[in-house]
Protein backbone atom coordinates (compact mmCIF):
# COMPACT_ATOMS: atom_id res chain seq x y z
CA UNK A 1 0.00 0.00 0.00
CA UNK A 2 1.20 3.61 -1.03
CA UNK A 3 2.20 6.15 1.61
CA UNK A 4 0.01 9.40 0.45
CA UNK A 5 0.20 12.22 3.08
CA UNK A 6 -1.53 16.03 2.53
CA UNK A 7 0.56 18.66 2.39
CA UNK A 8 -1.41 22.48 2.11
CA UNK A 9 -0.15 24.62 -0.38
CA UNK A 10 1.44 26.89 2.21
CA UNK A 11 3.20 24.11 3.52
CA UNK A 12 4.08 22.50 0.55
CA UNK A 13 6.23 25.54 -0.58
CA UNK A 14 7.49 26.20 3.59
CA UNK A 15 8.56 22.63 2.39
CA UNK A 16 10.87 23.47 -0.61
CA UNK A 17 12.23 26.78 0.97
CA UNK A 18 13.87 24.42 4.17
CA UNK A 19 14.57 22.13 1.60
CA UNK A 20 17.03 24.52 0.07
CA UNK A 21 19.47 24.78 3.09
CA UNK A 22 20.74 21.48 1.82
CA UNK A 23 20.02 20.67 -1.28
CA UNK A 24 19.78 23.21 -4.92
CA UNK A 25 16.21 22.90 -5.71
CA UNK A 26 14.79 23.49 -9.02
CA UNK A 27 10.76 24.14 -9.91
CA UNK A 28 9.45 25.10 -13.14
CA UNK A 29 8.10 29.08 -13.86
CA UNK A 30 5.59 29.48 -16.26
CA UNK A 31 6.38 32.17 -19.33
CA UNK A 32 4.57 32.22 -22.14
CA UNK A 33 2.63 29.52 -21.62
CA UNK A 34 5.50 26.96 -21.09
CA UNK A 35 7.25 25.97 -17.98
CA UNK A 36 10.97 26.45 -17.52
CA UNK A 37 13.12 25.03 -15.06
CA UNK A 38 14.14 27.64 -12.53
CA UNK A 39 16.24 27.50 -9.29
CA UNK A 40 13.61 27.91 -6.31
CA UNK A 41 14.30 31.35 -4.35
CA UNK A 42 11.26 31.97 -2.47
CA UNK A 43 7.82 30.91 -1.68
CA UNK A 44 6.64 33.04 -4.45
CA UNK A 45 8.93 31.15 -6.82
CA UNK A 46 6.65 28.24 -7.24
CA UNK A 47 3.76 27.09 -9.05
CA UNK A 48 2.28 23.95 -9.95
CA UNK A 49 2.81 22.90 -13.71
CA UNK A 50 -0.09 21.32 -15.43
CA UNK A 51 2.16 19.57 -17.94
CA UNK A 52 5.99 18.87 -18.41
CA UNK A 53 8.52 21.90 -18.58
CA UNK A 54 10.52 22.60 -21.58
CA UNK A 55 13.92 21.29 -20.58
CA UNK A 56 13.81 17.45 -20.47
CA UNK A 57 15.15 15.76 -17.33
CA UNK A 58 18.51 14.56 -18.55
CA UNK A 59 19.72 18.26 -18.65
CA UNK A 60 19.78 17.70 -15.09
CA UNK A 61 22.21 14.92 -15.58
CA UNK A 62 23.71 14.73 -18.34
CA UNK A 63 25.02 18.47 -19.50
CA UNK A 64 25.23 19.89 -23.14
CA UNK A 65 28.83 20.99 -22.80
CA UNK A 66 31.43 20.11 -20.12
CA UNK A 67 35.02 18.86 -19.44
CA UNK A 68 35.42 15.44 -18.38
CA UNK A 69 39.22 15.64 -18.02
CA UNK A 70 42.01 18.39 -18.10
CA UNK A 71 44.81 15.90 -18.39
CA UNK A 72 43.83 12.81 -20.06
CA UNK A 73 46.69 11.18 -18.23
CA UNK A 74 46.89 11.79 -14.94
CA UNK A 75 43.30 13.39 -14.01
CA UNK A 76 40.29 10.85 -13.70
CA UNK A 77 37.40 11.37 -15.48
CA UNK A 78 35.49 11.50 -11.73
CA UNK A 79 36.37 15.24 -10.28
CA UNK A 80 32.66 16.51 -10.14
CA UNK A 81 32.06 16.96 -6.17
CA UNK A 82 28.68 15.99 -5.57
CA UNK A 83 25.99 18.72 -5.52
CA UNK A 84 22.58 17.19 -4.20
CA UNK A 85 19.26 18.65 -6.70
CA UNK A 86 16.27 18.10 -6.31
CA UNK A 87 13.79 18.46 -9.38
CA UNK A 88 10.27 19.56 -8.52
CA UNK A 89 7.73 19.37 -11.33
CA UNK A 90 9.33 16.29 -13.78
CA UNK A 91 6.24 14.33 -15.04
CA UNK A 92 5.90 10.90 -16.45
CA UNK A 93 6.89 11.08 -19.93
CA UNK A 94 10.49 12.59 -18.55
CA UNK A 95 10.31 9.95 -15.51
CA UNK A 96 10.36 7.23 -18.29
CA UNK A 97 13.19 8.51 -20.29
CA UNK A 98 15.30 7.59 -17.55
CA UNK A 99 15.21 3.89 -18.43
CA UNK A 100 16.92 5.03 -21.79
CA UNK A 101 19.08 7.38 -20.06
CA UNK A 102 20.09 4.72 -17.40
CA UNK A 103 20.32 1.59 -19.66
CA UNK A 104 23.35 3.98 -21.94
CA UNK A 105 24.98 5.96 -19.06
CA UNK A 106 24.91 3.09 -16.46
CA UNK A 107 24.19 -0.30 -17.22
CA UNK A 108 26.57 -0.87 -20.29
CA UNK A 109 30.08 -2.58 -19.86
CA UNK A 110 31.42 0.98 -18.62
CA UNK A 111 29.34 3.09 -16.41
CA UNK A 112 29.91 7.03 -17.16
CA UNK A 113 30.93 8.33 -13.57
CA UNK A 114 29.46 11.88 -14.19
CA UNK A 115 25.81 10.59 -15.02
CA UNK A 116 25.99 8.36 -12.68
CA UNK A 117 26.80 10.03 -9.64
CA UNK A 118 24.32 13.03 -10.29
CA UNK A 119 22.15 10.30 -11.05
CA UNK A 120 22.44 9.01 -7.40
CA UNK A 121 22.23 13.02 -6.22
CA UNK A 122 19.08 13.68 -7.48
CA UNK A 123 15.92 13.46 -5.62
CA UNK A 124 12.76 13.91 -8.31
CA UNK A 125 9.43 15.00 -7.00
CA UNK A 126 7.91 14.37 -9.69
CA UNK A 127 3.51 15.68 -10.31
CA UNK A 128 0.68 14.47 -12.10
CA UNK A 129 -0.47 15.96 -15.32
CA UNK A 130 -3.34 18.14 -14.88
CA UNK A 131 -3.27 19.09 -18.66
CA UNK A 132 -1.50 18.10 -21.90
CA UNK A 133 -0.55 20.55 -25.22
CA UNK A 134 -1.47 19.62 -28.61
CA UNK A 135 1.88 18.14 -28.83
CA UNK A 136 1.68 15.20 -25.96
CA UNK A 137 1.18 11.84 -27.21
CA UNK A 138 2.29 9.82 -23.98
CA UNK A 139 -0.96 7.60 -23.85
CA UNK A 140 -0.47 6.26 -27.58
CA UNK A 141 2.79 5.05 -26.21
CA UNK A 142 1.30 2.99 -23.05
CA UNK A 143 2.54 6.09 -20.59
CA UNK A 144 0.26 7.46 -18.20
CA UNK A 145 -0.08 11.60 -17.63
CA UNK A 146 0.55 10.58 -14.16
CA UNK A 147 3.79 8.48 -12.34
CA UNK A 148 3.55 4.80 -11.47
CA UNK A 149 7.11 4.57 -10.12
CA UNK A 150 10.46 6.02 -11.11
CA UNK A 151 10.09 8.82 -8.58
CA UNK A 152 11.15 9.59 -4.89
CA UNK A 153 8.29 11.85 -3.90
CA UNK A 154 5.17 12.34 -6.65
CA UNK A 155 2.27 15.62 -6.38
CA UNK A 156 -1.47 15.15 -7.42
CA UNK A 157 -2.88 18.72 -6.67
CA UNK A 158 -6.30 18.93 -4.61
CA UNK A 159 -8.26 21.68 -3.26
CA UNK A 160 -5.70 23.88 -1.59
CA UNK A 161 -2.58 21.56 -1.73
CA UNK A 162 -0.96 18.27 -2.90
CA UNK A 163 -1.63 14.62 -2.11
CA UNK A 164 2.14 13.55 -1.42
CA UNK A 165 2.71 10.04 -2.54
CA UNK A 166 6.18 8.29 -1.49
CA UNK A 167 7.72 6.34 -4.17
CA UNK A 168 11.14 5.46 -2.65
CA UNK A 169 13.63 5.13 1.03
CA UNK A 170 14.67 8.68 -0.53
CA UNK A 171 11.31 9.71 -0.57
CA UNK A 172 10.58 8.40 2.97
CA UNK A 173 13.76 9.85 4.56
CA UNK A 174 12.01 14.09 3.29
CA UNK A 175 8.64 13.29 4.64
CA UNK A 176 10.30 11.93 8.07
CA UNK A 177 12.61 14.87 8.40
CA UNK A 178 9.97 17.29 7.43
CA UNK A 179 7.12 15.58 9.12
CA UNK A 180 5.33 19.43 10.43
CA UNK A 181 4.01 20.00 6.35
CA UNK A 182 2.69 16.71 6.14
CA UNK A 183 -0.46 15.01 7.27
CA UNK A 184 -1.49 11.62 6.59
CA UNK A 185 -3.86 11.89 3.13
CA UNK A 186 -7.66 10.84 3.44
CA UNK A 187 -9.40 8.34 1.90
CA UNK A 188 -12.01 11.13 -0.16
CA UNK A 189 -8.97 12.85 -1.32
CA UNK A 190 -7.39 9.91 -3.21
CA UNK A 191 -10.68 9.35 -4.35
CA UNK A 192 -10.35 12.71 -5.81
CA UNK A 193 -7.26 12.14 -7.05
CA UNK A 194 -8.38 9.10 -9.12
CA UNK A 195 -11.54 10.85 -10.30
CA UNK A 196 -8.98 13.53 -12.08
CA UNK A 197 -6.55 11.29 -13.16
CA UNK A 198 -9.52 9.31 -14.67
CA UNK A 199 -11.00 12.15 -16.26
CA UNK A 200 -7.68 13.76 -17.86
CA UNK A 201 -6.51 10.20 -19.49
CA UNK A 202 -9.98 10.47 -21.53
CA UNK A 203 -9.10 13.58 -22.59
CA UNK A 204 -6.02 12.87 -24.00
CA UNK A 205 -7.34 9.52 -25.20
CA UNK A 206 -9.66 11.59 -27.18
CA UNK A 207 -6.86 13.81 -28.28
CA UNK A 208 -5.12 11.12 -29.47
CA UNK A 209 -7.26 8.91 -31.64
CA UNK A 210 -8.56 12.57 -33.25
CA UNK A 211 -4.56 12.93 -34.13
CA UNK A 212 -4.88 9.05 -35.31
CA UNK A 213 -1.87 8.17 -33.70
CA UNK A 214 -0.16 4.08 -34.37
CA UNK A 215 -0.48 1.93 -31.85
CA UNK A 216 3.00 1.55 -29.52
CA UNK A 217 2.26 -2.46 -30.65
CA UNK A 218 2.79 -1.66 -34.10
CA UNK A 219 5.60 1.09 -33.95
CA UNK A 220 8.53 -1.71 -34.53
CA UNK A 221 6.91 -3.09 -37.40
CA UNK A 222 5.83 0.07 -39.61
CA UNK A 223 9.35 1.79 -38.88
CA UNK A 224 10.81 -1.63 -40.73
CA UNK A 225 8.44 -2.08 -43.11
CA UNK A 226 8.50 1.52 -44.10
CA UNK A 227 12.77 1.52 -44.41
CA UNK A 228 12.79 1.75 -48.77
CA UNK A 229 9.77 4.34 -48.55
CA UNK A 230 9.84 7.61 -49.95
CA UNK A 231 8.70 9.28 -47.09
CA UNK A 232 11.81 9.88 -45.97
CA UNK A 233 13.08 11.64 -48.59
CA UNK A 234 9.83 13.91 -48.50
CA UNK A 235 9.91 14.64 -45.26
CA UNK A 236 13.79 15.76 -45.10
CA UNK A 237 12.95 18.08 -47.36
CA UNK A 238 12.30 21.04 -44.75
CA UNK A 239 14.81 19.95 -42.29
CA UNK A 240 17.36 21.90 -41.79
CA UNK A 241 19.90 20.01 -39.77
CA UNK A 242 19.70 21.83 -36.83
CA UNK A 243 20.00 19.52 -34.35
CA UNK A 244 17.24 20.74 -32.21
CA UNK A 245 15.18 17.68 -32.17
CA UNK A 246 17.99 15.71 -30.76
CA UNK A 247 19.01 18.21 -28.10
CA UNK A 248 14.90 18.72 -26.48
CA UNK A 249 14.16 14.81 -26.66
CA UNK A 250 14.90 13.35 -23.18
CA UNK A 251 15.66 10.11 -24.38
CA UNK A 252 18.25 10.94 -26.85
CA UNK A 253 22.03 10.68 -25.92
CA UNK A 254 24.44 10.68 -28.41
CA UNK A 255 27.65 12.62 -27.95
CA UNK A 256 31.26 13.50 -28.85
CA UNK A 257 34.26 13.76 -27.62
CA UNK A 258 37.36 16.36 -28.49
CA UNK A 259 40.21 18.44 -27.10
CA UNK A 260 40.37 22.17 -27.07
CA UNK A 261 42.40 24.70 -25.78
CA UNK A 262 41.27 27.28 -22.48
CA UNK A 263 44.54 29.62 -22.34
CA UNK A 264 47.04 27.28 -21.23
CA UNK A 265 44.38 24.44 -20.24
CA UNK A 266 44.30 21.75 -22.73
CA UNK A 267 40.79 20.08 -21.56
CA UNK A 268 38.84 17.08 -22.89
CA UNK A 269 35.20 18.13 -23.51
CA UNK A 270 31.60 16.20 -23.79
CA UNK A 271 28.90 17.90 -25.92
CA UNK A 272 25.91 16.99 -27.23
CA UNK A 273 25.80 15.57 -30.61
CA UNK A 274 22.59 15.04 -33.10
CA UNK A 275 22.46 12.32 -35.50
CA UNK A 276 20.99 14.93 -37.74
CA UNK A 277 24.28 16.64 -38.45
CA UNK A 278 25.88 15.42 -41.92
CA UNK A 279 28.87 14.80 -40.21
CA UNK A 280 27.56 12.48 -37.03
CA UNK A 281 28.24 9.26 -38.88
CA UNK A 282 31.55 10.08 -40.81
CA UNK A 283 34.54 7.84 -39.97
CA UNK A 284 38.47 9.39 -40.17
CA UNK A 285 38.49 7.55 -44.01
CA UNK A 286 35.80 10.19 -45.05
CA UNK A 287 33.39 7.19 -45.48
CA UNK A 288 29.84 8.34 -44.24
CA UNK A 289 26.92 5.82 -43.79
CA UNK A 290 24.52 7.98 -43.58
CA UNK A 291 25.74 11.01 -45.90
CA UNK A 292 21.94 12.17 -47.04
CA UNK A 293 19.41 13.65 -45.09
CA UNK A 294 17.04 11.09 -45.56
CA UNK A 295 18.80 8.48 -44.37
CA UNK A 296 19.85 10.58 -40.82
CA UNK A 297 16.42 11.25 -40.26
CA UNK A 298 15.39 7.43 -40.83
CA UNK A 299 18.39 6.35 -38.77
CA UNK A 300 16.39 8.69 -35.65
CA UNK A 301 13.48 6.59 -35.84
CA UNK A 302 14.93 3.29 -36.74
CA UNK A 303 17.16 3.70 -32.95
CA UNK A 304 13.92 5.06 -31.02
CA UNK A 305 11.51 2.71 -32.71
CA UNK A 306 13.43 -0.55 -33.26
CA UNK A 307 16.73 -0.70 -31.82
CA UNK A 308 15.53 0.01 -28.56
CA UNK A 309 12.76 -2.01 -28.67
CA UNK A 310 15.05 -4.62 -29.86
CA UNK A 311 17.57 -4.08 -26.34
CA UNK A 312 15.33 -2.31 -24.10
CA UNK A 313 11.87 -3.94 -24.81
CA UNK A 314 10.62 -0.37 -25.02
CA UNK A 315 10.55 2.79 -27.87
CA UNK A 316 12.80 5.39 -26.82
CA UNK A 317 10.07 7.84 -27.42
CA UNK A 318 7.96 9.10 -24.29
CA UNK A 319 5.43 10.71 -26.57
CA UNK A 320 6.27 14.54 -24.90
CA UNK A 321 6.20 16.21 -28.45
CA UNK A 322 9.24 18.43 -27.14
CA UNK A 323 10.57 18.00 -30.56
CA UNK A 324 7.70 19.08 -32.33
CA UNK A 325 7.69 21.96 -31.06
CA UNK A 326 11.37 22.59 -31.36
CA UNK A 327 11.38 22.05 -35.15
CA UNK A 328 11.77 25.35 -37.25
CA UNK A 329 10.82 23.34 -40.43
CA UNK A 330 7.68 21.87 -38.01
CA UNK A 331 8.41 18.16 -38.97
CA UNK A 332 6.09 16.58 -36.78
CA UNK A 333 7.10 13.04 -35.51
CA UNK A 334 3.28 11.60 -35.13
CA UNK A 335 2.50 12.70 -39.14
CA UNK A 336 5.54 10.25 -39.60
CA UNK A 337 4.46 7.61 -38.18
CA UNK A 338 0.83 8.03 -39.09
CA UNK A 339 2.02 7.76 -42.88
CA UNK A 340 4.60 5.04 -41.77
CA UNK A 341 1.29 3.40 -40.67
CA UNK A 342 -0.18 4.01 -43.96
CA UNK A 343 2.35 2.53 -46.35
CA UNK A 344 3.08 -0.52 -44.12
CA UNK A 345 1.11 -3.92 -44.78
CA UNK A 346 0.65 -4.12 -41.12
CA UNK A 347 -2.43 -4.41 -40.46
CA UNK A 348 -3.13 -0.94 -37.78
Amino acid sequence: MSEIYYSQAASWKNFLTELRQSFRVYVPQKNNGDYLYQEYRDPVNFSFNSYRAVQPVKSFLFYTKEIIAEDIFTRDLNTEEPRPTVVVGLKNCDLHSLKVQDFVFKEGIEVDPLYSQRRENTIFISGDCSGFKEVCFCLALEIYPHPKEGFDLNLSPVSDGYLVEVGSERGRDLVGRYQKFFQPAKQTQIEVRESKRRGLIEELDRHIKEKDIPKRTILQSIVRQGYSSDLWKNFCLSCVECGACNFICCTCHCFLIGDTQIKDRNPRLRVWDSCQYANFARVAGGANPLKRRAQRLRNRFLKKFDFFVDNLGMPACEGCGRCIEACPARIDIREILRELAKVSPIPT
